[in-house]
């Protein structure tokens, strides 16, 4: 039996968090401009209210980027777009992959990558079904992402993307033994959509309602303006509902083993 991999993440701000997976390093839509910065595209302006807690010096030789989608400034700010040229390589939608070439590869749902890790060992990137907004609404192709080692996948983590809660979502957490969910959260709202078009906290605790045996790693619920549900009313949410066990928050800078 294959031993199971030892695992960390590091929140960096918004949906930026390091992930070091037995000793392979992965990085979650990176966005490490300073605060303060406003992001302006077509209709929708985004305002930036939080730095990151690590430069993206510290935390050079990425051996994969996972980009949920490389068109909102939220997942992938100036700096972030700079940070791409030195990681392996960049994982993302076909459309993002198609904009951003060089070193990016496209992922359709439930397409899966393998990337070589140390010992020899594999991991198994698929791609997961998202939906940026409501249905007819959303926001463009996002995608999310399923991690395994071929030697151990009875141990997966889930990173969900930017997506609210829908048949995608239940047949990733159907398909696949999830131990560690990380969902972007903060229900973010724009004023060209009618409805929230990432997680809410009610839509997380769907997720862990389905994972019983999982944690729930929170991301991409503060840092920017236009969210509209923070931390507090996640841990409430959490709580009111008996799940807040299955909470994991990260703290900003530091990493925190995953069990």
């Amino acid at each position: 039996m294959a031993k199971k991999a030892a695992l960390s993440m590091t929140y960096i701000g918004g949906p930026t968090a390091l992930i070091e997976f037995d000793r392979l390093k992965l990085i979650t839509d990176p966005a490490f401009d300073p605060a303060g910065g406003e992001y302006v595209a077509g209709p929708v302006t985004l305002w930036k209210t939080e730095g990151p807690a690590l430069d993206a010096a510290s935390v050079d030789k990425i051996d994969a980027v996972l980009l949920s989608h490389d068109h909102h400034f939220d997942n992938l700010d100036r700096s972030g777009r700079e940070l791409l040229a030195s990681a392996g390589q960049v994982i993302t939608t076909e459309e993002g992959a198609a904009r951003l070439g060089g070193n990016a590869t496209g992922l359709a749902h439930w397409q899966t990558i393998e990337l070589p890790g140390p010992d020899g060992r594999i991991l198994r990137v698929t791609g997961a079904p998202a939906r940026h907004g409501p249905e007819g609404g959303d926001r463009g192709p996002v995608i999310g992402f399923v991690l395994q080692f071929t030697d151990d996948p009875e141990n997966a983590i889930y990173v969900s993307g930017d997506t609210v809660w829908y048949e995608g979502v239940e047949e990733v957490l159907r398909r696949f033994p999830i131990k560690i969910a990380v969902l972007f959260l903060g229900a973010a709202r724009v004023p060209v959509s009618p409805s929230h078009v990432t997680f809410t906290a009610e839509e997380g605790v769907r997720v862990a309602r389905a994972l019983p045996n999982a944690k729930i790693v929170p991301l991409h619920y503060e840092g920017w303006k236009h969210f509209s549900e923070g931390r507090d009313v996640i841990a409430r949410t959490f709580a009111d509902a008996g799940l807040a066990h299955q909470l994991q928050w990260l703290v900003a800078g530091k990493p925190v083993p995953i069990e």
